[in-house]
């Protein structure tokens, strides 16, 4: 079965950390681009970070402007799974967190309109939730 399963959500509190996992089974994930992306309560989705395909060292990276500073995404395609860490959390990063196969639209990048669909491949997401 092809799919992606995210982990480590959880209630944490301002200032903590987390380290969100992506783990994907029945495709080859070091051919796909992968992303990461969220939906805080009451707004749409929005791209986090994307990282490149290819097997790379060092593959190329891209975060959203809002995020460039404070998330960190890395992939382990031997052990087919991706990624996604932060430190200082604060309550605006309270998000249903998912894993997804692809690269962002255009418009998505832009931040006027992002959906799941977009990509080839999502899973069911992972609750962040940072209490103040």
């Amino acid at each position: 079965e092809v799919r992606l399963v995210e982990s480590g959500g959880g209630l944490v509190q301002r200032g903590g950390s987390l380290r969100l996992t992506c783990e994907a089974s029945g495709f080859t994930i070091s051919r796909c681009d992968m992303s990461w992306v969220r939906q805080a309560p009451g707004k749409g989705l929005e791209w986090v970070s994307s990282i490149g395909s290819g097997g790379q060292a060092q593959p190329g990276v891209s975060y959203a402007a809002s995020v460039m500073v404070s998330f960190a995404i890395s992939r382990d395609n031997a052990e087919h799974t991706l990624t996604l860490e932060k430190n200082s959390l604060t309550p605006e990063d309270t998000a249903l967190y998912y894993c997804a196969a692809g690269l962002p639209t255009p418009s998505c990048l832009a931040g006027s309109a992002c959906f799941l669909t977009d990509f080839g491949l999502w899973g069911r997401g992972t609750q962040v939730t940072v209490s103040s």
